[in-house]
């Protein structure tokens, strides 16, 4: 399945290629971008059609500034959750339609497939978050770069903000490389920490009934009950959660990959008091809104989930040094995205280090009663902002065998 998105999308984003008139004789020749995601399936809501229009804002906007006389088409399909048929489109687009950089890829197992293809075929990857892997033992920072989040700082972040020494935690874990990846970086923080990790329900993905693994969960008498699943199984697990009175029992539940729109969906009468760690939201000051507003304007869906907002950041940088290096080759354009200052309404105090791992802000939430909320999208109470450094892995523990190494 292919789209081209153009100009306002409003509605069905059915439109075809878009294409400045002219192109500047120093531009480099057309830049193609392909969004692979999941359109239907349990990360559609956090990614799929939202991400198409986030990439089209970012072509947009830097068509009306650094790319101003530049061609960019953008193309997008739905991987469907699956690793072989993600890599097939992959190649299929690289070696007939010649893109040269694939966006979105939500899915870990997805993307460490195309990790490998963008090495062989050398092309780059923009990958707004997802496994810890993708910087470290599977990194490729010629070729790819980690925007918002990954495994070990979504873990990292709220563990080290709530973690005491003595705490005890159960996990729910997606039984496939981006649950185990969350477990293991979530194990290595709390047990750093202080804490002990009591044990985890290994679960389906997708899955549609929590109810014995709440139970186990509440069983183990943990304090906090880490979610280290996303999409429709963490909503899922919040509400046999709700429906298991885990609150009552003095449990807390923690959610890894918990979004505006999973809380949204699920109401915040039942939501209310998760704790999780954000790279993005919505309103968190007057940039984030007025970029939000402007994707809610445009895409029909809601505010914008931290995916949507790192689809649009990484592309728009992936661009401007595109723009700024005057080619499409692979390795030139990503070595430019290491030099170029990063600048725009989704990010503070970021940089990118040399394993392809942007740092930046971080946020520790609390979601909202519904006596608290003043409208449907206020949803989070902040608690802490947190420094980069802090909630990303420090770049000396890094498993990267790309990177120099002093000493």
């Amino acid at each position: 399945m292919k789209k081209n998105i153009a100009g306002a999308v409003a509605g069905a984003l059915a439109s075809m290629i878009l294409a400045a008139p002219t192109q500047a004789a120093d531009a480099p020749k057309t830049i193609r971008l392909g969004v692979l995601t999941d359109m239907s399936g349990p990360y559609s809501s956090l990614a799929g059609r939202g991400s198409v229009v986030a990439a089209q804002m970012a072509i947009d906007d830097c068509l009306a500034k650094e790319c101003k006389g530049m061609k960019i088409d953008l193309l997008s399909a739905d991987h469907q959750n699956k690793a072989d048929l993600a890599s097939s489109k992959a190649r299929e687009w690289i070696d007939t339609q010649r893109v040269d950089a694939l966006v979105d890829l939500v899915n870990a197992s997805v993307q460490l497939a195309v990790q490998k293809l963008v090495v062989e075929k050398d092309r780059v990857a923009l990958y707004p978050g997802g496994t810890s892997r993708l910087t470290n033992e599977d990194c490729a920072p010629a070729n790819s770069v980690q925007w918002m989040w990954d495994t070990y700082a979504q873990v990292a972040a709220v563990t080290r903000a709530i973690n005491q020494p003595g705490s005890t935690w159960y996990y729910l874990t997606a039984d496939y490389a981006f649950g185990k990846s969350l477990e293991a970086d979530g194990k290595s923080v709390i047990e750093a920490t202080g804490g002990k990790l009591l044990g985890s329900n290994r679960h389906p993905f997708p899955n549609a009934d929590f109810s014995s693994a709440i139970l186990q969960a509440q069983s183990s008498k943990a304090n906090y009950i880490g979610l280290a699943n996303a999409g429709a199984d963490t909503i899922n697990a919040i509400k046999a959660a709700s429906e298991f009175g885990v609150a009552k029992r003095g449990q807390k539940v923690v959610g890894f990959i918990l979004s505006a729109q999973d809380v949204h969906s699920i109401g915040l009468a039942t939501a209310q008091g998760a704790l999780l760690a954000e790279s993005f939201y919505w309103d968190v000051d007057e940039q984030t809104r007025a970029w939000s507003n402007r994707y809610e304007a445009l895409s029909k869906l809601g505010k914008p989930s931290m995916i949507h907002a790192g689809v649009y950041s990484s592309v728009y940088h992936y661009l401007k040094a595109a723009a700024a290096s005057k080619t499409t080759d692979a390795k030139s354009v990503v070595q430019q995205m290491h030099k170029l200052p990063i600048q725009d309404p989704i990010v503070r105090n970021a940089r990118l280090r040399p394993d392809g791992r942007m740092v930046h802000d971080y946020y520790l939430f609390t979601v909202k009663s519904p006596q608290e909320s003043k409208g449907p999208w206020d949803l989070y109470r902040l608690d802490k902002v947190i420094p980069g450094d802090q909630a990303f892995k420090p770049l000396e523990q890094s498993a990267c065998s790309a990177i120099a190494r002093k000493g």
